[in-house]
């Protein structure tokens, strides 16, 4: 299995840049990457499941048997990944001696989500940016992330916050990695190009871990500064907000939710904001409520403006 995953990550190496474009060839590397890195986390957990007896969250053999659409449609397979597993860093994957040239793809593979196009490095995790300068006519928003609402807050390990701003990508953009992918995929194989309604438009930042548990309440009390003048966001982007926590069976962290803020409901004051179950969708598309009963993300806004 690591053998054929080698072979799928060498021949996005080796022979894109011959037929796409610097920014095209990146894009669809990395798209190819994550989904590989994962495919190997599964591998690994079945690997793990096996050798433990006792294991309550084993990786099953039916669980295995899931991703054989996956590597055998790895270049059309445009579906969110059946299982929310972290990436096996592309490190692990590949032999010695061919680790070069990764760290770049590394730094920008860490700051996207599913589908999203690399454009911003990596972060440290829990150190959130500060405040953009202010310009003349613009405004800025900083949102405070009051408390979460979870039937099971008590039991989630490290929780924090993942905030990313998403959008449509630029037109210049979009164009070019359309054509350069058609004209490379079409001679050889069937090709949807993705939507990329859904790329970062601004540095994704996470919040540190949260200060305190109450009851099915997770208190966070942190405030984020958004990395775009209000402005300058495209027609559609929408902020979001995905609750991340540790599983130390499984020994990654998971996205356990996820809400999200569209432009029109930016205002000051404060603001609760549904809750949806993962995957992250940051397309909008395909959502669905976490729970029926009352909780939410609390936040509260401040726009800054001169």
């Amino acid at each position: 299995m690591i053998f054929i995953i080698k072979i799928f990550v060498l021949f996005a190496v080796d022979y894109c840049p011959v037929l796409l474009s610097h920014t095209s060839f990146v894009l669809l590397k990395c798209i190819f990457q994550k989904t590989l890195g994962k495919f190997a986390t599964c591998l690994e957990m079945r690997s793990a499941a096996l050798q433990c007896t006792q294991s309550q969250e084993e990786f099953k053999l039916e669980d295995l048997k899931k991703l054989e659409p996956i590597i055998k449609n790895i270049l059309t397979y445009n579906k969110d990944f059946p299982f929310d597993v972290q990436p096996v860093p592309l490190r692990k994957i590949l032999a010695p001696g061919e680790e070069e040239n990764l760290e770049l793809e590394e730094e920008l593979d860490a700051g996207t989500g599913a589908g999203s196009t690399p454009s911003f490095p990596s972060r440290v995790p829990g150190t959130l940016l500060p405040r953009l300068p202010s310009e003349p006519g613009m405004t800025l928003l900083t949102l405070t992330i009051e408390k979460i609402g979870l039937k099971d807050a008590g039991q989630c390990i490290d929780p924090y916050i993942t905030v990313s701003v998403k959008g449509r990508a630029p037109q210049r953009l979009l164009t070019a990695y359309q054509i350069c992918l058609n004209i490379f995929l079409t001679y050889f194989f069937p090709f949807h190009c993705p939507d990329l309604n859904g790329i970062d438009l601004s540095p994704v930042q996470d919040t540190a871990v949260a200060t305190r548990k109450e009851d099915t309440y997770i208190h966070f009390s942190v405030d984020v500064e958004i990395q775009k003048h209000l402005e300058k966001l495209p027609k559609g982007a929408a902020i979001f907000f995905e609750f991340k926590h540790y599983k130390p069976k499984k020994r990654f962290t998971s996205t356990k939710c996820f809400a999200f803020m569209e432009m029109d409901e930016i205002r000051p004051g404060p603001i609760v904001i549904e809750l949806y179950k993962k995957p992250t969708d940051f397309k909008r598309k395909k959502l669905n409520l976490l729970t029926k009963k009352p909780l939410y993300l609390h936040l509260n806004q401040t726009l800054h403006k001169d």
